[in-house]
Order: C-alpha cells, then sequence, then structure tokens
C-alpha cells in the first residue's frame, strides 16, 4: 500500500500535536525544484534585469516621440517576465504573513471557546437561587466632533495648526473650509456672513484652482446669442456684474445674425515662456544667441523641448540680450491646453540640454518677462501669444438702421476719432477698441479661463470702413494674443465645465489635438465683434447713458429725491 509520510516533526511540532492544534505550514515546507535560496535569487535578478530593460526602452521612445503601447517581442517577453516575478515574490513573501495571521487568529478563537466552556461549567456548579444585581444605567454617549472641531479651531486662532494644513490633518475639504472660515471670523471679529460655503464640490479645487478656501463668490452668468461665426450658431455664456454687457452684446449678436453671420481666422498659434539668463561676460550670451537662433540647431532644440509633453512642439526661438543678460522667448504649440505649464517644463528641458556646453550659463529665472504673461506688452502686441485671430464681418444699412439706430458714416467718423486717434493720444498699448475687455472678461470667468491674462488677451484694434458704395459697413477685430485653454485650470469645475459644454469646446480633442481651444479662442473674438458694434453704435446715436440708466442704474428721480431730502431738513 501507497502510503505517503509527511517528514518528521520538531519537537514543538509534537508538542503542537499533543495539544491537538493544528500544525502550521511554513511557505518554505514547499518542495522546489531547486534550493531555496537559488530560486528567490533567480526570480530577485530576473525582476531587476527587466524593470531596467523596460524603463530604458521606455526613456528611448520618449526621446523619440515614439508610441509607448506599440511593443516589441523582446518588450512583450519583459513584460511578461516582470510580471511573472513579481506574483511569486508577492506570493513567497506573502503567505508566511497571511497563514501566521490566520493561524494566529484561529489559534486565539479556539483558546475563547476552552474559556468560555470553563466558565460555563463553574457556573452551573453555583446556586442559581442568588438574585441577580440590574446592569447600571447606560448614559448617553457625549458627542465627540463638536469638541474636536472647537478644539481644532481654537489651535488655528492661536496658531499652534497653520490654516494651509487643515485639509492634509482633516482628510475633509469642505469641513477644513468650514474650520478656517470659523476661525478668520474670530480673528478678524468680521463676519463673513453672506459668502456661500455650502453647494460647492472643494475636493475639486484641492491642489488645483485656489489654496485655503473658506467659500466662493456667485457672479451671475447671462447668454448672448446666437452668435453667428463661421456658419454655425454659438450662445456666448458670460459671467458679469455689469448691467447692459449681456445686452448690448446680444445686440451686437442679432445685428450680425441678421447680416449673414461673422468669419474668421486663426493665423497663428503659440504660447511662449522667457527664461532669463547671465553670463560672465556679454561676448558669451551673444554666442548662445547666435546658437539659439541658428537655424540648423532647432531640430536639436525641438528635441530636448518635447521630452515632457505629448503635446508640445516648439515653434520659434527669438532672443534679446542686455549685456550679459540674454532673454530666449520660447513658443510652442499646446494642444488644448491654454499651455504654460507645458511651456515651463519643455524650457527648463532645455535648459538643462543647454547645461552640457554652456556651463557657465546660470539661470537666473524661468520667465523673464520676456514672454510675457499677465502684463501688457509691446512684444504680445507685435508677435502675438496665445492665439491671434481676426474676425470680420459686413453689416447691412438697414440693420444698421433698424437694430442699431445709427448710419455708416457715424460710426466710421467715431471709430477713427474714437478707437484710433483718442488711443493714440492716450499711447495706448494694444487698447485700439472700445471695450474689448469686458467681453474678454466676462467669457473668460465663464469659461474658467485665468482672468488675469485679459491684460494681454484685450489687446485689439477695431476697424470701420464703409462698403459697397457707402451703405453697408465692414467691421472687423484684430486679437494677436488671446490665451485660452479647455483642459487644465479652472476648466475642470462644474460650472465652467457646463459652460464650455454650451459652446461644445468641453475638454480636449480627441479627432483634432488643439482644435477645441483654437474654436474657443475664435468665439471669444467673434464675441469682442458684437460687443464692439453694439457699443459704438450706442455711442454714435446718444444711447449710452439712457442704456445703462436704464438697465445698470436706479430709474429713481435723483433730483426729486434731493429736494425731499431738503424739505424735510
Amino acid at each position: 500500500m501507497d502510503v505517503r509520510r509527511r517528514p518528521s516533526a520538531t519537537s514543538g511540532e509534537e508538542a503542537l500535536l499533543k495539544l491537538g492544534e493544528p500544525l502550521k505550514v511554513k511557505a518554505s515546507d514547499a518542495d522546489l525544484p531547486l534550493p531555496l535560496y537559488l530560486t528567490n535569487g533567480i526570480f530577485f535578478a530576473l525582476f531587476f534585469s527587466v524593470a531596467y530593460f523596460l524603463l530604458h526602452r521606455w526613456r528611448d521612445k520618449i526621446r523619440t516621440c515614439s508610441p509607448l503601447h506599440v511593443l516589441t517581442l523582446s518588450e512583450i517577453a519583459a513584460l511578461v517576465s516582470l510580471v511573472a516575478s513579481i506574483i511569486y515574490l508577492l506570493g513567497f513573501f506573502g503567505i508566511d504573513f497571511v497563514q501566521s495571521f490566520i493561524f494566529r487568529t484561529s489559534h486565539n478563537d479556539a483558546c475563547e471557546i476552552d474559556v468560555q466552556e470553563d466558565a460555563t461549567s463553574c457556573t452551573s456548579a453555583i446556586d442559581c437561587s442568588i438574585e441577580s444585581k440590574p446592569p447600571p444605567p447606560v448614559s448617553p454617549p457625549i458627542p465627540q466632533e463638536e469638541d474636536e472641531e472647537e478644539q481644532i479651531i481654537q489651535s488655528v486662532v492661536s496658531g499652534s495648526i497653520p490654516s494651509y494644513s487643515l485639509e492634509s490633518k482633516l482628510g475633509d475639504c469642505k469641513k477644513a473650509a468650514m474650520i478656517r472660515r470659523e476661525a478668520m471670523q474670530r480673528m478678524t471679529g468680521r463676519s463673513l456672513q453672506g459668502l456661500p460655503l455650502h453647494g460647492f464640490d472643494y475636493d475639486s479645487i484641492l491642489g488645483q484652482c485656489c489654496e485655503m478656501p473658506v467659500g466662493y463668490v456667485q457672479i451671475p452668468v447671462g447668454i448672448a446669442g446666437p452668435l453667428l461665426l463661421d456658419g454655425k450658431e454659438y450662445w456666448v455664456p458670460m459671467a458679469t456684474t455689469e448691467g447692459c454687457l449681456v445686452a448690448s452684446t446680444n445686440r451686437g449678436c442679432k445685428a450680425i445674425y441678421a447680416s449673414g453671420g461673422a468669419s474668421s481666422v486663426l493665423f497663428k498659434d503659440g504660447m511662449t515662456r522667457a527664461p532669463v539668463v547671465r553670463f560672465a561676460s556679454a561676448k558669451r550670451a551673444a554666442d548662445l544667441k547666435l546658437f539659439l537662433e541658428d537655424p540648423e540647431n532647432f531640430d536639436a532644440l525641438d528635441l530636448a523641448f518635447i521630452r515632457s509633453s505629448r503635446f508640445a512642439r516648439l515653434q520659434g526661438v527669438k532672443c534679446g540680450i542686455a549685456g550679459k543678460n540674454l532673454y530666449i522667448r520660447f513658443s510652442c504649440s499646446t494642444g488644448d491646453a491654454m499651455g504654460m505649464n507645458m511651456v515651463s517644463k519643455g524650457v527648463q528641458n532645455v535648459l538643462d540640454f543647454l547645461h552640457h556646453d554652456y556651463p557657465d550659463m546660470d539661470v537666473i529665472g524661468v520667465s523673464g518677462n520676456f514672454c510675457s504673461d499677465k502684463k501688457p506688452a509691446a512684444v504680445n502686441w507685435i508677435e502675438g501669444r496665445g492665439k491671434s485671430v481676426v474676425c470680420e464681418a459686413v453689416i447691412k444699412e438697414e440693420v444698421l438702421k433698424k437694430v442699431l439706430m445709427t448710419t455708416v458714416p457715424a460710426l466710421v467718423e467715431l471709430n477713427m476719432l474714437k478707437n484710433l486717434t483718442g488711443s493714440a493720444i492716450a499711447a495706448a498699448l494694444g487698447g485700439f477698441n472700445a471695450h474689448a475687455s469686458n467681453i474678454v472678461s466676462a467669457v473668460y470667468i465663464a469659461t474658467g479661463q485665468d482672468p488675469a491674462q485679459n491684460v494681454e488677451s484685450s489687446h485689439c484694434i477695431t476697424m470701420m470702413e464703409a462698403v459697397n458704395d457707402s451703405k453697408d459697413l465692414h467691421i472687423s477685430v484684430t486679437m494677436p494674443s488671446i490665451e485660452v485653454g479647455t483642459v487644465g485650470g479652472g476648466t475642470h469645475l462644474a460650472s465652467q465645465s457646463a459652460c464650455l459644454n454650451l459652446l461644445g469646446v468641453k475638454g480636449a480633442s480627441k479627432e483634432c489635438p488643439g482644435s477645441n481651444s483654437r474654436l474657443l479662442a475664435t468665439i471669444v473674438a467673434g464675441s469682442v465683434l458684437a460687443g464692439e458694434l453694439s457699443l459704438m453704435s450706442a455711442l454714435a446715436a446718444g444711447q449710452l447713458v439712457k442704456s445703462h440708466m436704464k438697465y445698470n442704474r436706479s430709474s429713481k428721480d435723483i433730483s426729486e429725491m434731493a429736494s425731499q431730502q431738503l424739505s424735510l431738513r
């Protein structure tokens, strides 16, 4: 008879068997074809070797812009080996821990059962006639949450807990905002009543949009439209607290629609970043300038630039020199993102690459204001930044009279004297328009753009000219630096995402990367065109004050109110 016997037990195991306890089987007791130490060594070596091989291959693919999901036979074999080694190592070293936990639990359960049986037998021998005492009354639990919140608030007020660390300590963003809000009211002695707290997803802004929140500000959103642009209709969301702005833009959209619509052309798309570097001499700075502007070196710079992004593509490099200091303005495409972070990463890659040949280069800052971001600058007005768009329309004579209540000669003259001559006398920089920033700011806030970039995004020149035997009006706006994106920043927030969805540009375009942000830029320009047309018409017809008194001011008679106050004295 075939009898399979277990290997001889040790003295400890025999003791366990005598006690009737289960024998613990270790992972190392398994029969392996090779010695245990040799098997472990093989799988350890396999794990580290294939991991190194795959990391090396992926780094080469990133450098050459090869798709990561396309695998060779050797890479497939390496992936299989990596998974197999991980399974073996996790299984081998994890079995012992899991088994020890299971056996310890079962052993404790067995001991508890024995104790309970002994206690039962002892209790049965006691006289049951003894009257048992009633259990003491259980007091209701004291709520601890309010006490904990109060302690945290006091700690924030005293400064022992920094306000900025509440989210990480509590793990609850909304609770952190509530505590911070209460602490702020106690420290300042001023109420924040009226600033909403509830009804907002504070997790969505953590680490992305706003630090140390205590609430959110409500801004009404109006809709202007339909804007007929390039043959399609768009309903434009505008977040503003200025009365008459949405109504005026809506009137401009109506006039454009009645005249057959507007058309737009996006003629440039490139975000910029300009670091400043310093050398020991002006000659060395000039040497690097010549190197960077040499077309033969562009491919090497582009290869270094694109290492950190799938969408960033270097378009050009222009340099400005001031003594020993060199300002390098990189321009690149950024897909559907506005792209400041993307460009900054690419610029850092190029600076690291240049350090090999220019070890004496001292990087003073990744931004040297030659970009130029969130500041009025002639370089943006001339060279452009972000999306450069021109939008135009021909407004018919009957539309001017019936909808806008004005004429072609009046508009042409007003545009020349106000937007062109008046702006020139004021030495305006990119401000040859009536109120482009009004529309840009309203659309930016509604769609989650950076409101501070309204500075350069509102650069605009409005042109008006009589056409078709001076019967109709040709109007155009040229905006060289519209900085928008449909991914990143505040575009992912619920309200802003809904406004982008209304325009049909939510998120990134899968078919043509970058097309959503380019379309948004043309919609911004088309909305500015409508706003310029309506405001200039109101000025030419003398309707500005009347419309603002109707939509943006009290309708009460001020003189009558003044006379009533005098009579009360």
